[in-house]
């Protein structure tokens, strides 16, 4: 059975062999035609391009091959239409050639015709051409030279033309019906493969950990096989559906203008269940080329610093007897994506990585953590590291399986902090099933109805130590 890309040439093939006959006109548009491109890029590496371009085309039918398009189009996507004379000029069929121009393809092109081999010969120094014909590609070349057959040859191949069909580049033809005779504005549209853009962030905190400045870039990497120069650039956050990906759909929230300082270059906008961040200049995307451009910046933006010590519900439910009592000490900080706070824009997906100054003034880096695409309003909660300077111990003082669903015990969490400074550390407890606490030397708060919450103020060079009992029904 033939391969589709064999069984697409072919057809290709005899449309254009069908379009000679008829004695059709052919018209080449190259990027040179161009009068204005957009590029629409979206989280999940696809993109849509539109390229418009000024071309005259004669009357009636003929063959207008659009080239300089990516090479990673979808072809099933593409949709042409003539802006200024959108009901004299109309598509009667549309073909995709990617049977693109090598030395293996050009010499099966000529299988069975004379070419020239051309071998230069050092001792005479001088060059030698031949006339022969090649008999096969396959796997090699086969020549019939002066009635003998050659099995190669050590010669320079050199072929009369480069024939009709093939191209050098990716390019969309159609066959069309043109009705007018003045210049179409004509705009195709179309989906490609490898582009995708993300967003990084750089978050800069104060010295005594209160405040940061918050700066967003955008991160666009071209893989799709073609430059679209000077473009309006669109980029879309958002996890769009796809057929055969599981993918969820974001909210939309109401958007009001943001307050961040500095040149906003994007302007931002909600998008039926997404945001469309909207570049104000234009800009060029190379080929092969990752560009980063400035999101926003905010400056003074107010932060929290938490230090937190997580159980799990599976110390309630038997009997612990860890040999080493030690717990890790996590350390968060936390911002609210707000007006007040000297934000507001919607924040695409992406990493944030935090810097803070040493004593030297120098920025150093401190940590990193990944958000999710986060509306205008919400919190931002990013994990920055463990604590060295905090040490959490849990030891659990006593233990009873009242009954095969009930069980019951105590814990003594000591917190030591050998900090300059007051620290406070959150203690969260997740219980399961029915729970309720017996006894406690320290207040706690309940978060939800399945998590209970210690927060423990810890003096400099000093030590506390939490104290409760529990009983837990599953």
């Amino acid at each position: 059975m033939k391969s589709i890309s064999s069984i697409f040439c072919l057809v290709n093939l005899i449309v254009l062999s069908a379009i000679a006959a008829a004695g059709q006109t052919l018209t080449k548009s190259t990027v040179d035609d161009q009068l204005a491109v957009q590029v629409t890029v979206y989280n999940n590496n696809i993109g849509l391009i539109k390229d418009t371009r000024k071309i005259a085309l004669p009357l009636g039918e003929g063959e207008l091959r659009f080239m300089d398009v990516a090479a990673q189009i979808m072809p099933v996507t593409v949709h042409a239409k003539s802006l200024n004379r959108p009901d004299e000029f109309s598509v009667l069929e549309q073909n995709y050639e990617y049977d693109l121009m090598s030395a293996e393809k050009l010499l099966d092109k000529y299988v069975g015709k004379k070419i020239k081999l051309m071998n230069r010969n050092e001792f005479q120094d001088r060059e030698e051409v031949v006339e022969a014909t090649l008999l096969s590609n396959n796997k090699g070349q086969i020549y019939k030279i002066n009635d003998e057959i050659y099995l190669g040859h050590p010669g320079y191949k050199i072929l009369p033309e480069i024939p009709e069909n093939l191209i050098a580049k990716p390019t969309l033809t159609w066959l069309y019906d043109n009705k007018s005779n003045n210049t179409h504005e004509l705009e195709v549209s179309y989906l490609t493969n490898n582009i995708t853009w993300k967003a990084d962030y750089i978050v800069v905190l104060s010295n005594d950990d209160t405040s940061a400045d918050i700066s967003g870039w955008v991160s666009l990497d071209n893989r799709s096989g073609a430059t679209y120069r000077n473009a309006a650039l669109k980029l879309v956050a958002g996890e769009i559906h796809r057929v055969k990906e599981t993918i969820t759909q974001d909210r939309v929230y109401a958007m009001a203008p943001s307050k961040m300082t500095g040149i906003q270059q994007f302007e931002e906008q909600p998008f039926f269940e997404y945001h469309i961040y909207d570049l104000q200049r234009k800009t060029t995307i190379k080929d092969n080329q990752t560009k980063q451009v400035s999101l926003f910046k905010a400056v003074g933006s107010k932060i929290q610093k938490e230090l937190l010590v997580h159980g799990t519900k599976g110390y309630f439910t038997r009997s612990y007897q860890d040999q080493n009592p030690k717990q890790q000490v996590n350390v968060y900080v936390k911002f609210k994506n707000s007006q007040a706070n000297s934000l507001g824009m919607p924040l695409p997906a992406g990493i944030m990585r935090l810097y803070k100054q040493d004593v030297d003034k120098g920025l150093q880096f401190i940590g990193e953590d990944r958000i999710e695409h986060t509306p205008q309003d919400e919190d931002v909660r990013l994990k920055v590291g463990e604590a060295f300077d905090v040490v959490a111990e849990r030891t659990q003082t006593d233990y009873r399986k009242i009954t095969t669903r009930l069980y019951e015990s105590e814990w003594e969490i000591t917190l030591r902090n050998h900090k300059e400074e007051d620290i406070v550390v959150g203690i969260v407890e997740p219980l399961s099933g029915n729970w309720s606490v017996i006894s406690s030397n320290y207040p706690y708060e309940k978060v939800d109805a399945h998590t209970i919450k210690f927060d423990v103020k810890v003096p400099k060079d000093g030590e506390v130590k939490v104290k409760y009992r529990v009983r837990v029904g599953v």
